[in-house]
């Protein structure tokens, strides 16, 4: 985060969050752990494992490279962006998502499990794309 940059809370986007998720999302915002744990890295590929029991979350972290994600459990979760946006999600085991990022562009969020099981995610993340990978 830059010296320009701050976030209002008493009246904008981020009026409703808490104190706790601002300040993770201040720390984490240029963070480039996007999974629990990164279990394989190649020049092209981070593949990651994403494993957050009910109640846990994801950190805030910083997506910038094109990747996708498949799910496989069952199970629902609460993300908030930067920008105030928050979404919930439901999922079904074999979920795919893909997403594609323009130069310079990125996506900051976390991931909380609301449901009542543990959701697992792979994630991969292809490193030969149009922004350089975020250091880890």
């Amino acid at each position: 985060m830059t010296a320009t940059e701050q976030f209002i809370v008493e009246d904008g986007p981020y009026a409703l969050w808490s104190p706790a998720r601002i300040e993770d999302m201040q720390a984490n915002i240029w963070s480039g752990k996007v999974g629990t744990v990164l279990v394989s890295e190649t020049e092209t590929f981070r593949v990651w494992h994403i494993s957050i029991a009910p109640g846990e979350r994801l950190p805030f972290h910083r997506h910038v490279l094109d990747y996708f994600w498949t799910v496989l459990s069952n199970g629902r979760a609460r993300s908030h962006y930067e920008g105030g946006a928050v979404r919930e999600t439901t999922y079904c085991a074999g979920d795919t998502r893909h997403f594609s990022f323009a130069p310079g562009e990125h996506m900051v969020h976390d991931l909380e499990n609301v449901g009542d099981e543990t959701l697992v995610f792979v994630t991969v993340e292809m490193k030969a794309g149009k922004n350089a990978p975020l250091a880890l």
